[in-house]
């Protein structure tokens, strides 16, 4: 399936067909083919892989609590208007009563990336990974292809992907990464689409402005402002204006690649040691109740980056740049390396300083350190309990030289949240023996096997037993303190024979 486009349309065999003649425009031939492989709905499609009931449902992956954000929407739950990065209490209200909220599992996931990816490198063995889901590669025997030889290599690819993993992907090629990558969100969802150098430039030149890799909120609102609709507009403005409105850095480069010079090549990326998100305010802020949603937002923006990443963090770090332009960074260590939006929104904000102790503040950021594949879920709150016990939060100067600031600290408020039940309804009452099966969570019972808390409230709960493997499973209610329920491996919902046990605590 291929998105619709104001032009050019796909041909027969997914190439973008300028002329109408698409067996004419699949021997359009190419001296470099970039591809870019995007898998789709990916956090929501191995839920929905692991967990066969769930398929063609509504998924919604993310964190459950008042500041939930989604991390993944299924197709279904995105024919709502649901979509990743938006608040979870917003996609439960569009999606409706039918909605399953779940708790993101990045052992499994990145479990599944690894195993997708390897089969790609088999096919192309330089890859540069962007995310979990996501890479560019650049087939060595796709120099001077033609557009039916290339989709007929990425039809192969995916065909494989489908057949070994269970799950879709959507390519796209072109003779640059940028052409590559929108054609692949294009040919969204499970297609292809190859643009030939042929119609390549006009078909940029016709797309939204948005469109372009690189130009975010603030940078298109700027254009719009200007009358810049297109990329076409844009790539029409002259050097100077780019720079006035984009900067010296940013604006030249984006403005070759809307002309549609993309030389950059693909390479493999060596893993950050950091990730993070800052934004710089128009006015400066003033008091903690301004600082407070700063914070908030600089740790969502870090944090789908991480969940991207595949990875979880151990050390939270405050970025606070005041009027005069110098810089406060502090830092906090956790018990455990987590995923989790709220543990790491809470540690944030409990480094925050009152702008009217430390002066007007111009910029805030939040960063994720100590990255690591070893995640600690935690669970109703257990680790914002560990964090007012066991650390101690310091600032860290420009020079590296750490002093104590634990009499300027202004501690953050933690809440704990509960997990939503399948049906995105009320949540479920949780009292000291049912704390242990929020919803999502993996378990296992020696009679049925392998299954998730699909689940619980008034002393009972609900699983569901059933795998990659079985097909949709039956649900069967215990009491909440049933001695046979035990935690399990979430890896081992895959059932795949050849996965290594886990690593012993």
């Amino acid at each position: 399936m291929v998105s619709d486009v104001p032009f050019p349309s796909p041909g027969p065999s997914g190439a973008a067909d300028g002329d109408g003649a698409g067996t004419r425009e699949g021997a359009r031939r190419s001296s470099r083919w970039v591809m870019h492989l995007d898998m789709d709905a990916f956090f929501a499609s191995v839920e929905q892989l692991t967990r066969p009931t769930l398929r063609d449902r509504p998924v919604l992956v993310g964190g459950t609590g008042g500041r939930g954000v989604v991390a993944g929407a299924s197709y279904a739950a995105r024919a709502f208007g649901a979509r990743s990065a938006m608040p979870m209490h917003q996609a439960r209200r569009l999606v409706g009563p039918g909605a399953v909220v779940l708790p993101p599992r990045g052992t499994v996931y990145r479990v599944v990336s690894a195993r997708i990816f390897g089969l790609v490198r088999d096919a192309i063995p330089v890859i540069e990974m962007l995310s979990f889901d996501e890479a560019f590669g650049e087939p060595e025997e796709l120099a001077g292809a033609s557009v039916d030889e290339v989709t007929e290599f990425a039809e192969r690819l995916r065909r494989r992907i489908r057949e070994t993993v269970g799950i879709s992907a959507s390519v796209g090629f072109g003779s640059g990464k940028q052409i590559a990558k929108i054609a692949s969100g294009l040919a969204k969802p499970d297609g292809v689409m190859a643009i030939s150098p042929a119609v390549e430039l006009e078909f940029l030149h016709e797309l939204p402005v948005r469109k372009l890799w690189g130009i975010g909120p603030v940078s298109g609102d700027r254009l719009h402002r200007l009358g810049i609709e297109t990329i076409g507009d844009f790539a029409a403005m002259s050097d100077l204006e780019v720079v006035s409105v984009l900067g010296a850095t940013l604006g030249p480069a984006l403005h070759r690649l809307a002309q549609g010079i993309d030389d950059r090549p693909v390479a493999e990326r060596a893993s950050a040691k950091q990730i993070s998100a800052e934004s710089t305010f128009p006015r400066d802020l003033v008091e903690l109740s301004e600082l407070r949603p700063a914070i908030e937002s600089a740790a969502e923006g870090a944090h789908r980056r991480l969940l991207s990443d595949g990875r979880g963090a151990r050390t939270v770090v405050l970025k606070l740049k005041r009027s005069d332009m110098s810089v406060l960074t502090r830092s906090m260590t956790l018990p455990a390396a987590t995923t989790e939006l709220g543990v790491l929104t809470s540690a944030a904000q409990r480094l925050a300083l009152d702008p009217r102790s430390i002066g007007p503040i111009r910029l805030v950021g939040v960063g994720y350190s100590g990255l690591t594949a070893v995640q600690q879920f935690s669970l109703f709150g257990e680790l914002h309990d560990e964090l007012g016990d066991d650390v101690s939060p310091v600032v860290v100067a420009e020079d590296g030289v750490e002093t104590d600031v634990e009499a300027g600290f202004v501690a953050a408020g933690s809440s704990t949240e509960s997990a939503a039940p399948l049906g995105g309804s009320t949540d479920a009452e949780v009292d000291g023996s049912e704390s242990r099966w929020e919803t999502g969570a993996d378990l296992t019972h020696p009679d049925h096997g392998h299954g998730w808390v699909q689940g619980s409230g008034h002393g009972v709960v609900t699983v569901r037993f059933e795998t990659r493997a079985t097909g949709p499973g039956r649900a069967v209610t215990f009491r909440a303190d049933d001695p046979d329920l035990c935690r399990a491996d979430p890896r081992d919902s895959l059932a795949w024979p050849d996965l290594p046990s886990a690593d012993p605590d």
